[in-house]
This record gives structure tokens, C-alpha cells and sequence, in this order.
């Protein structure tokens, strides 16, 4: 049997398939790009693409793709033979640099802000050599950029390449400040950790809400949920077990390196982590990831669903973006060290990072906001939203020190004690995790708690990176000028703590008391929803601090606003109307159905038995039949809301009217929809219930 690591990345054309297919000069050329980012030859793209076609037609691929991000929140590809006529009338396989380097798709066809007209078509797709050409199906797909003709990002990458090299220049700037003359460049790395739930495809099939929107708008809650905390990193189903080594081989064959798996809190909840990865490319595996799931999930009979509140009542979906910072030679510049109070550069670090949350908080909300995840934020699951950093016991000490300008003691890790003589005696962490904190320091890292299970990574790494930069670029500023460095240092990294430390919070995120003091004592902002956040993304602050690192014009970000609020209201339009339609056309026709049965079965008792009284049936009938009105009514009330979207003037009124009016129209009809999944017999029910998706995977 062939082991993983035999078997690891064999569809990927990486470093190792490039030293064995390329002469050694183009492979230095081609490093240099990747690692320097020199200016690729055309002479070198010649070459490599046709040594990246040989080894895809040896695996047997056909066609090749520029596989790239669109502003849709999932990839996009388009799929080109590599058969070019031959004079005999036969075909020869070829594959040119040109082809390789751009490709040309349709850029008025997918969502552009008004950046693009529909006239306007051309757009340009452009290889990214830092991330790894890989196979999928007979599809060579090369990762790449993708712009318009007027050079605006269209995508995702784009901005976030561009906020990778802002980023770096800035933290070199800071290492060469140190003394740290070796480092060539600072990378982000990033290690997302993906949460899912996993349903049988026939009960899929039968629920309209999970087809066309991904989750459940209306279901009754099942006799049991999450209450006994028994599913979460419980025995994995056999079914499950098996889909997730189906997972994992398929993944490891594209390079993805999926490390951990378990179960979740929520019945039908799953979860998956890989190890960490420079933040591109870690960003294409996520991507891919998700695709992969869904298509491995399909051949077990299975439905991946990858919303952030597929079901109410249970944990909903997120997925923690763990950040950290390392330079090119391996080191993490978020490491405290044995004694972090005496590490002026991690200590300069970190406050560069509780700086740009503080700052930029409206960044960090706005980039996980999706009517999907609004429904996750703030709930007894997930972290709130308003944005915190926690930092635990020890770290918090320090720089309470730092701020008083007091010493500090430091206390060495105790041995973790159990009782037990025969376990074995490890070090206690200096500080506990908090699960409720937004951005929580864990070891060497940030954990971004805030992400919805089905947001692409780059916009949230996009922010952080930039907002870092921008404390980094004060910094750098300050220190470079300074006639003192160690003093301006000191005072650097004291005054940081003194005006951002109201961003610190190590309680519990959930305590509505917390809610209270981030608003009214320290001043931390509440957006509760997208529309409550999305209009800053365009606040002067903003838009100055994202143009001066070059991340986005704005032009670029007046686009997105547009686009991620169009998104939220044609997705809650495609559930209000998916409402009305399973209510009209299944469940209506359902209760009556049953309503009718009971009646019916009344009337046979008392005719057999005139003395027998009927008042079960009697109540029930009565319940039912109001109910039916109330969903009429419901059904009604939320159709003359959605009809009313059209009156407002413009994208953000649209999506105001849609906050205040449409959701609450929409959770109105759930209640009393639900109130009648209690009453009606089960087998006149129009489709499975919470308790058969959540419980029917074995």
C-alpha cells in the first residue's frame, strides 16, 4: 500500500518537480521570482510551461485553467485544450509561456462595483509563481491574479499580494532597526481552521431552503441538540470516518496539508485544520479545500454544507484564521521567548498588532461580514461583534508594567499537577485560551476567531496585514529619527499600551455585561450587522491608510462596498423568497392536508360513538387551522416586503430596508411555520426535519 508520503503533493508541480523538469539556470531564474519577486523572462515562462504541460499530460491532463478568485467569494476557471493542428491533420499537445503567464477572460460577467460596464469585457488573468500549479481532474489550473483592462483588482489575490509586500516593507524596515541584517523578507503565515457540517444527500434533496440558499429556513428544534456536549471530538461515524479519509488522501495529493480532524459541538458538525502556510497560498488550499469537500462529499452519498448557521438552535460555522509573522529564515516574530518583558522586538511587534485592531476594528468586522455570518456573530458560539484582543495573564502583566513604568516579576511555568502518579508531569502554559475572544493571542500567533465557514480567507488577512503595516510604517517612522533608539523604543512601546490598551479584554465575550462596557465605557464599536458595517469600508481613515500602502484604490473600494452589499441583499431575497415558496407550496398544503385528516377522523369517531367525546380533535384542528391562517398571513406580510426593496433609492437604503423590514418578516414566518412542524403528523410533513438531518448520517 503506498504511503502518504508517497503519494503527497503528486499532482502539484512544486519544488521538487521543477528541480527534476527544469535546467538548472531557469530554475534559478524562476526562484528568484518566486522568492525576490525579479522580473520573470520570457525566455524562463517558455521553459517552465513546457515542462509544467509535459508533466501534466504525463498525469494525464487535457486542458489547462487559470484558476483564479472573482469577487464572487469562490474560484473560477476556464478551461483550454492543449491540443494545437498539426499539418497532417493530427494535433500536437503545446503550452506557451504567453499562455501561461496571461489569460483573458470575461471581466464584465462577474461582480466588479461598476468598475467594469457590461461593454466593457476585457479583463486579464496573471500567474502568481508563488503558489503552486496543481491537477484537478484532467485540468492543469494555475493559480493567478485576476484584473480589468484598466488594471483594477477584480479578485481577491490581488489585494492581498499587494498587503503582503505592504506588510514587509514596513516589518524589514522595523528587523533592520534591530540589528537583523540576514532576514531577506517577512512573510504572514496563516493556518485557517475549517468547521462543516456533513448531511445525507436524499434528505438534501428534499428541503429547498438547503438547495437553493444552504440552510434551513424554517425547522422545529428536535427533542435533542448539542445539550450533552457529546458530539464534540466524540467517536467519529463510521460514514464520516470514512468521507474524511476520502478527504484527506484527495487533499494531500494537491498539496493541502490537512493535519487535524474531529467532531464539533453541533450534531453533524465537523472540523478540519491544516498546518500553517504562507498566507496566498494558504488562501488557494483553503479555496480548494472547500471545493474538494463538497466534491468528496458527493461520492459518499453526503452534502458538505459550508453555511455559517445551516440549522438554528445549534452552533452555527466559523473558521479561525490563526496569523502569525516569520522572517525567511524561519523565525516567528510573535515568539515571546522565555522572557518576553526583556523582548523589545517581539514586544514592539505585538503592540504593532493590538495598535492596528484598535485602529482598525472596522476593517477587521468588515471583512467577515456576509448576511450568512451575521447570523453567527454575537451568539452563544462565536465571538461577539465588537472586535477585542485577548492576551492572557502574563502578557497583559507585562505591559501593565511597561505603562506604570514598574518592574516586573515574571514567574517561571509551573508543572501541570493531575493527582495521578502514573501520568506524566508537562509544563502549564503561562496563560488559559479563550474561546470567546474575537483575536486571540495563542503561543506565537493571533487567532481571527470571526470568520464565517464559507468566507474566503483573504479578506480578513487583507485588513490585518495592511492595518499591521501601517502601525509598523509609525513606528519605523518614529525609530528611524530617533537620537535615541532605546528610549524612543521604551516610549514607543509604553505610549502604544496607554492609548490601545482599551482593546484588551480577557474576560468572557459572551457576558452581555462586556457588550455594555466595550460600548458605553470604552468607546469600541458594535456593528452588529452588515449593514450596520460595511459603509465605513469607505471612511476617509480607511481609504487613506489602504491607498498609502497601495492594498486598494479607491475606486476599488467604493467597488467592493457596492458589491458586498449587493451580496447580502440578493441573499436574503433568495431566502425571503425561498420562504414563501416552501411555505405556500408544501407546507400550507401539508397542515391542511393533516387538518383535514383529523376533521375527518372526528367526524367518523362520532358517528360511530355519538357519545364519544372528540375534544383532542376538536383543539387540534382549531390549532391547526389558525396556524394556517398566521402562515397565510406571515407569507403575506413578507411578500409586501420584499415587494417594497424596489422603492429604495440605492444599494445601502436597500440593505437597511432588508435589516429592518425583510428579516423580521422572514423570522415571523419561521415561528409560526415551526409552531406547525410540532402539531402535524410526522408523515405528512413536507420535508425532513432538524432531527432527521442532524441524526440521519450514521
Amino acid at each position: 500500500m503506498e504511503s502518504v508520503a508517497d503519494y503527497f503533493g503528486c499532482m502539484v508541480f512544486d519544488d521538487r518537480v521543477m528541480r527534476a523538469t527544469l535546467s538548472s539556470d531557469v530554475y534559478r531564474s524562476l526562484k528568484k521570482t518566486i522568492d525576490q519577486g525579479a522580473q520573470l523572462d520570457i525566455s524562463v515562462a517558455n521553459a517552465v510551461a513546457t515542462a509544467m504541460k509535459d508533466w501534466a499530460v504525463s498525469k494525464g491532463a487535457t486542458h489547462y485553467t487559470h484558476w483564479f478568485q472573482p469577487l464572487t467569494g469562490i474560484t473560477a476557471e476556464k478551461h483550454d485544450g492543449f491540443i494545437s493542428p498539426a499539418p497532417d491533420g493530427r494535433v500536437i499537445m503545446e503550452f506557451s509561456g504567453k499562455e501561461l503567464i496571461k489569460g483573458e477572460p470575461d471581466a464584465s460577467s462577474f461582480p466588479s462595483g461598476g468598475l467594469r460596464a457590461t461593454f466593457e469585457a476585457r479583463g486579464y488573468t496573471a500567474w502568481d509563481p508563488t503558489s503552486y500549479a496543481f491537477i484537478k481532474g484532467k485540468t492543469l489550473c494555475i493559480p493567478t491574479a485576476f484584473c480589468s483592462y484598466g488594471g483594477e483588482a477584480l479578485d481577491k489575490k490581488t489585494p492581498l499580494l499587494r498587503s503582503m509586500e505592504a506588510l514587509n516593507r514596513q516589518a524589514m524596515r522595523i528587523l533592520r532597526l534591530f540589528g537583523n541584517t540576514s532576514a531577506k523578507c517577512v512573510r504572514t503565515s496563516v493556518g485557517p481552521e475549517q468547521e462543516y457540517f456533513l448531511i445525507d444527500k436524499d434528505m438534501y434533496a428534499k428541503r429547498k431552503d438547503l438547495i437553493y440558499t444552504g440552510r434551513t429556513l424554517f425547522g422545529a428544534k428536535p427533542p435533542k441538540g448539542q445539550e450533552l456536549d457529546d458530539h464534540y471530538f466524540g467517536a467519529i461515524k463510521p460514514r464520516v470516518e470514512a468521507y474524511m479519509a476520502d478527504l484527506d488522501e484527495e487533499l494531500w495529493k494537491l498539496g493541502v496539508l490537512a493535519k487535524t480532524k474531529h467532531n464539533e459541538v453541533a450534531p453533524a458538525q465537523h472540523e478540519l485544520a491544516p498546518i500553517y502556510k504562507t498566507t496566498n497560498i494558504a488562501t488557494d488550499h483553503n479555496q480548494l479545500t472547500m471545493e474538494i469537500m463538497q466534491k468528496v462529499a458527493a461520492k459518499h452519498n453526503l452534502v458538505c454544507l459550508l453555511h455559517e448557521k445551516p440549522f438554528a438552535g445549534v452552533n452555527g460555522s466559523g473558521k479561525h484564521n490563526n496569523w502569525s509573522l516569520t522572517t525567511d529564515k524561519g523565525g516567528n516574530l510573535l515568539t515571546p521567548g522565555e522572557t518576553p518583558y526583556e523582548n523589545a522586538q517581539f514586544l514592539l511587534f505585538l503592540c504593532a498588532v493590538i495598535k492596528a485592531v484598535d485602529d482598525y476594528q472596522d476593517l477587521l468586522r468588515i471583512s467577515v461580514a456576509t448576511a450568512g455570518n451575521d447570523h453567527r456573530l454575537g451568539a452563544n458560539e462565536a465571538p461577539p461583534a465588537v472586535v477585542s484582543i485577548f492576551l492572557g495573564d502574563e502578557l497583559t502583566a507585562i505591559l501593565d508594567a511597561i505603562e506604570k513604568e514598574a518592574p516586573y516579576s515574571g514567574k517561571k511555568k509551573s508543572q501541570m499537577k493531575l493527582g495521578v502518579d502514573v501520568l506524566p508531569l508537562f509544563p502549564k502554559d503561562t496563560t488559559d485560551r479563550n474561546r470567546t475572544s474575537p483575536f486571540a493571542f495563542t503561543g506565537n500567533k493571533f487567532e481571527f476567531r470571526m470568520l464565517g465557514s464559507s468566507d474566503s480567507i483573504a479578506c480578513a488577512n487583507i485588513m490585518l496585514n495592511s492595518a499591521v503595516a501601517e502601525s509598523l510604517r509609525q513606528y519605523a517612522d518614529v525609530l528611524e529619527h530617533a537620537s535615541d533608539f532605546n528610549d524612543a523604543l521604551h516610549a514607543l512601546i509604553r505610549d502604544t499600551v496607554k492609548k490601545h490598551k482599551r482593546i484588551i479584554f480577557n474576560g468572557n465575550g459572551y457576558d452581555a455585561a462586556w457588550i455594555k462596557e466595550a460600548t458605553e465605557n470604552r468607546g469600541l464599536l458594535n456593528y452588529r450587522t452588515t449593514p450596520d458595517c460595511m459603509p465605513h469600508l469607505t471612511d476617509e481613515k480607511n481609504v487613506r491608510m489602504l491607498k498609502s500602502h497601495g492594498v486598494y484604490s479607491e475606486a476599488e473600494l467604493k467597488a467592493r462596498c457596492e458589491i458586498n452589499l449587493e451580496n447580502y441583499l440578493k441573499t436574503v431575497t433568495i431566502e425571503a423568497n425561498t420562504m414563501i415558496y416552501m411555505a405556500t407550496r408544501e407546507i400550507l398544503p401539508a397542515v391542511e392536508k393533516y387538518t383535514a385528516s383529523v376533521a375527518s377522523s372526528a367526524a367518523k369517531k362520532k358517528a360511530l360513538a355519538p357519545e364519544l367525546a372528540c375534544s383532542y380533535e376538536h383543539t387540534l384542528v382549531s390549532s391547526l387551522s389558525g396556524l394556517t391562517d398566521r402562515i397565510a398571513e406571515a407569507c403575506a406580510k413578507l411578500s409586501d416586503t420584499v415587494a417594497k426593496l424596489k422603492y429604495a433609492y440605492d444599494v445601502t437604503a436597500e440593505a437597511y430596508a432588508i435589516r429592518d423590514t425583510v428579516i423580521p418578516a422572514m423570522n415571523e414566518l419561521r415561528a409560526v411555520a415551526d409552531e406547525a412542524e410540532t402539531l402535524t403528523a410526522s408523515e405528512y410533513w413536507p420535508f425532513p426535519t432538524y432531527g432527521d438531518l442532524l441524526f440521519g448520517v450514521k
